[in-house]
Formats: structure tokens, C-alpha cells, sequence
């Protein structure tokens, strides 16, 4: 008896030991990631959110000089956002979220075409796969390169309408120009993304719900489009969070200070060409706001159908449902809506 009890009492100590272990192992493990993750992410946003509470050294009245040190302000460069010398901030603010949605739409919608068409079966379906993911593997300098010379005032572009439009001044045509180009870019990327999942749902959902009836409309609407939605909605995901970053393609395609296409990361790097690093500093922090309360919303709002699962009735988060059940899950879901 003696000595089962003191088996019973060395047991959930021992437990608790190798648990322990396992927490330190997998805290070494993980160690060298989370300091790369400081080193090129925490430390530059505490160092811009630093840089951002002073401004332009002025010159100092008395002796005529350019006063030695930047001068703390505190907040003054994020409250003169809500003042008459933010109107540049929110030119910016409203260019950017405006080229980011019309973009983001144009590209999903696109992009799920593209996958659609490269997942059918068909005669040299490697080339057309190949072809359609060329504009993604070309650099972005080298895209709006291109395209700028498509929407020269003597370009393809002009010439194929037959009109006179000059794509590169201010201007509404100017923001249509960076979005044609960017949708030409990176709408295959949103494909690759969607046909990596129209290749895992099983063909046999597909055959019920022929057998049922379904038209190819209804098999879309009802099959492919819910099944393929966690996919399509990281590929959505990841796209936010890049044109919301937008810098490189306008400014190489359009030119510097257009109000027109002028986005929050032009706007930073312009105040820190000038030798503004407050404003500037200030202005990538914001951003950085701005792109991370995006991604929490929309992870916060969608997480569930990110990760690919299902809520059950208990309130709980299922994970994903093997192939079999999935297959009969899509089936039954099917004769519902044929029915």
C-alpha cells in the first residue's frame, strides 16, 4: 500500500516535470525566431514610434545658426494630422485605401477566373498556366517600367483608343493607369492561390451533384465558391496587406508628387528625402497602425474560415473535416440546394 501511494504521489509531479521540460525545450526552440522577429520588427517600429516625437531642427533667433539636435515635440506631428497641415496626410489616406479596394476587388475577381481556367482540364494546360503566372514573376520596377511606356502619350494604349490621354499627369486616369497595372501584376497570384485550393475538393461532390441535377452555375455557387473560400480569402488577406504597403509602382509608373496616386509610403518617403524624419517617422507609424488594424479585423472577423474550419453547435471551432466527410458534407449540402 506503502508503495502505491508513493507511485501515486510521484506521478503528477512527474508529469509536471516533463511538461516543464517540454516548455523549455520549446522555448529554445522557438528563442532564435523570436529574436529575429525583434530584431527586424520590434525594434524598427519602437524606433520609428522614438524618431517620430521630434521634428526639423530650426534656426535659432539669436545666432542665425541651424540649432544643434532635433527638437522634442511629443505629439505634435500626430495632432498636426487633425490640423490645416494634414491635408497631405489624408490625400494620401484616401488614395491609398481607394487604390487598395478597386485593386483588392479587380484582382480577386480576376484572379478567380485565372484559377478556374487553369484548373480545367485541357490541352496544353502547363502553358497556359505558365503564361498566366508570367506578370507575377516579372519585378515590380520592371512592370511599371512597362507600363509606362504602354501609357506614353504616344504609347499602345493611346493608340488602341485612338485618343489623347495623358495616363501620367494628375488626375483620375493617372489612379486607372496604377490600377490596370497592378491588377495585370498580381491578380495571378490570387489565382495560384485559389487553384491550390480547387485541387484538394474532391471530384466526387462534383459527380453527386451532376447526378442531382446541378447546373454548372449552381455547382459554382454552391460547391466550388464555399469550398475554395478559405483559400480565396488569404489570398484577399495577403493582397490588403501588400497594396496598402503600395509605393514602388507608382512612383516609377506615375512620377513623385502627384496628389492624384501620392500613397501613405510616398508620402513617408518623401518627408524623409527632405530630411523630415519626425513627420516621416510619424506617418510610417500610422501606417503601420492602419495596415495592422486591417489584418486584425479581418482575421478577427473571418479567422474561422482562414484556417478552414467550422463552428459546431457547442460554440466550438471545429479543425478541418477529413476528405471522406468533407465529400459527404459537400454532397448533402448539394442535394439540399438542388432539391
Amino acid at each position: 500500500m506503502s508503495i502505491a501511494l508513493r507511485r501515486g504521489s510521484t506521478g503528477p509531479a512527474t508529469a509536471r516535470s516533463q511538461q516543464q521540460a517540454e516548455g523549455r525545450m520549446a522555448t529554445l526552440l522557438i528563442s532564435p525566431t523570436l529574436i529575429v522577429l525583434g530584431l527586424v520588427i520590434v525594434y524598427p517600429v519602437l524606433a520609428a514610434v522614438y524618431s517620430s516625437m521630434f521634428t526639423v531642427p530650426g534656426v535659432d533667433p539669436r545666432t542665425g545658426f541651424v540649432e544643434g539636435g532635433e527638437p522634442f515635440v511629443g505629439l505634435d506631428n500626430f495632432a498636426s494630422i487633425f490640423t490645416g497641415a494634414g491635408g497631405r496626410f489624408w490625400n494620401a489616406f484616401w488614395n491609398t485605401s481607394f487604390l487598395t479596394v478597386t485593386s483588392v476587388l479587380l484582382e480577386t475577381v480576376i484572379g478567380l477566373a485565372m484559377a478556374l481556367i487553369m484548373h480545367q482540364a485541357m490541352r496544353g494546360r502547363a502553358w497556359v498556366r505558365a503564361s498566366i503566372l508570367v506578370p507575377w514573376a516579372i519585378p515590380t520596377a520592371i512592370s511599371a517600367l512597362l507600363w509606362r511606356w504602354i501609357f506614353d502619350s504616344e504609347g499602345i494604349a493611346n493608340t488602341m483608343l485612338g485618343t489623347k490621354v495623358l495616363w501620367t499627369t494628375e488626375g483620375f486616369q493617372s489612379q486607372a493607369a496604377v490600377i490596370i497595372a497592378e491588377v495585370w501584376k498580381t491578380a495571378p497570384f490570387v489565382g495560384l492561390l485559389v487553384l491550390a485550393g480547387l485541387q484538394i475538393i474532391s471530384q466526387e461532390v462534383y459527380e453527386a451533384a451532376r447526378v442531382d441535377g446541378a447546373g454548372p452555375v449552381r455547382r459554382f455557387w454552391n460547391i466550388t465558391l464555399p469550398l475554395v473560400k478559405p483559400a480565396l480569402l488569404v489570398a484577399v488577406l495577403f493582397r490588403l496587406l501588400d497594396a496598402l504597403r503600395m509605393f514602388d509602382l507608382p512612383y516609377i509608373l506615375i512620377g513623385a508628387g502627384k496628389e492624384s496616386v501620392e500613397t501613405l509610403s510616398m508620402l513617408a518617403q518623401d518627408e524623409a528625402s527632405n530630411v523630415r524624419f519626425g513627420p516621416a517617422s510619424a506617418y510610417s507609424v500610422l501606417l503601420f497602425l492602419y495596415v495592422f488594424l486591417i489584418a486584425f479585423t479581418f482575421i478577427k472577423l473571418l479567422g474561422a474560415d482562414l484556417l478552414g474550419g467550422r463552428d459546431e453547435p457547442g460554440g466550438k471551432k471545429g479543425g478541418r473535416k477529413s476528405p471522406r466527410r468533407q465529400a459527404g458534407g459537400g454532397r448533402s449540402r448539394q442535394k439540399e440546394a438542388t432539391a
